[in-house]
């Protein structure tokens, strides 16, 4: 797919107050560790995230995508009645019905004509609302369109910290330890077609490529299991090495496709943005495309994952700190569940 008239016209995020360490989780598991005689050290020391932040419990989802879609609007001086879609798409919701999207856009101040709703595709969720917007906005439908989302790891993470203190088991503990890098935060992306007389002209979507490997589905599973009739409890398991083992190879075909589509030769990759899952993935997949190190700009270490947040958060942090430039060409490179890919091209 290729764009002529989208822009990222802004970016907002919240980072979630509540800093919780890996050594304060290892803490918490001390009789685990004990048990199974696990060195301590090993949860920073295998996914290489020495913190992650969590929102207060009890957090509505909502709050957080508020808040950064108002920074997203704040930037770009585009009024929320002149947007022509608002998404929602965050793995985590606050309802069944109605879309979450529906109290940011109450809440922002949306006109009666905009489309309202929520989308979900795991940790590709904003990627995924950029390309509905996008597609909007290219074929003159809309002007303007917002794509939010906020995650909450801290019921899962702490759920699953109990389960491993009641199971004391090495093969529970080994599927659910990346549960144990989820972080948490919020994200807006705002896009434009470049026609507001804010518009700098500065970041353009040029378009991107999708694959999918949808016989590896059952890797990595988040959902509620039913415990005892009329109560449901949370559970993730995630099989780490068929993820990073099949996310990889889907990962290289994706990245072949996505070169060849934009046109781009892998020397004319300025940077590179990655989701977000920790040390060996991104070593993993940045080996499998060629892409030296310090092209990328990780966040995992000090944020962990937060699914569909952690890449724009990731970009949004790296153009702050200047090593995202104006000009650059830029790849974000996403995978989820599913297993799904998407790769974006942006000209900075």
């Amino acid at each position: 797919m290729k764009y002529s008239r989208v822009y990222i016209e802004a970016l907002g995020y919240e980072l979630a107050p509540v800093v919780v360490s890996s050594e304060e989780i290892e803490e918490r598991l001390a009789p685990l560790y004990d048990e199974l005689h696990i060195p301590y050290g090993q949860l920073e020391a295998l996914t290489g995230i020495y913190e992650r932040r969590w929102w207060p419990e009890g957090f509505p989802l909502s709050d957080g995508a508020i808040a950064a879609g108002r920074k997203a609007l704040a930037a770009s001086g585009v009024a929320a009645s002149e947007l022509g879609a608002v998404l929602y798409t965050g793995v985590g919701r606050e309802l069944f019905e109605p879309a979450t999207a529906c109290r940011v856009a109450g809440e922002l101040g949306l006109g009666a004509d905009a489309e309202i709703y929520d989308l979900s595709n795991a940790c590709l969720g904003v990627l995924s609302g950029m390309v509905d917007v996008a597609n909007r906005i290219e074929l003159g439908q809309i002007r303007a369109g917002l794509v939010v989302s906020c995650e909450t790891a801290r019921d899962i993470v702490e759920e699953t910290m109990a389960r491993m203190l009641e199971k004391r088991d090495m093969a529970f503990f080994s599927r659910a330890l990346a549960t144990m890098t989820g972080g948490s935060g919020a994200v807006a992306v705002l896009l434009t077609d470049g026609s507001f007389a804010s518009s700098n002209g500065r970041r353009k979507l040029l378009g991107g490529t999708i694959k999918a490997a949808a016989e590896h589905h059952g890797l990595c599973r988040w959902g509620l299991d039913p415990i005892q009739p009329g109560v449901l409890r949370q559970f993730m398991n995630t099989d780490a090495v068929a993820v990073l083992k099949h996310g990889v190879q889907l990962g290289k075909r994706t990245w072949e496709a996505f070169l060849a589509e934009q046109g781009w030769t892998r020397e004319q990759v300025d940077e590179v943005i990655c989701h977000q899952v920790g040390s060996t993935n991104q070593r993993t997949i940045l080996e499998a495309i060629g892409i030296p190190e310090e092209k990328d700009f990780p966040s995992y270490a000090f944020l962990g994952n937060m699914g569909t947040v952690s890449l724009p958060i990731t970009a949004a942090i790296a153009e702050e700190r200047h090593f995202l430039k104006p000009g650059d060409n830029v790849a974000l490179l996403g995978i989820g569940s599913g297993l799904n890919c998407m790769m974006l091209a942006v000209t900075w």
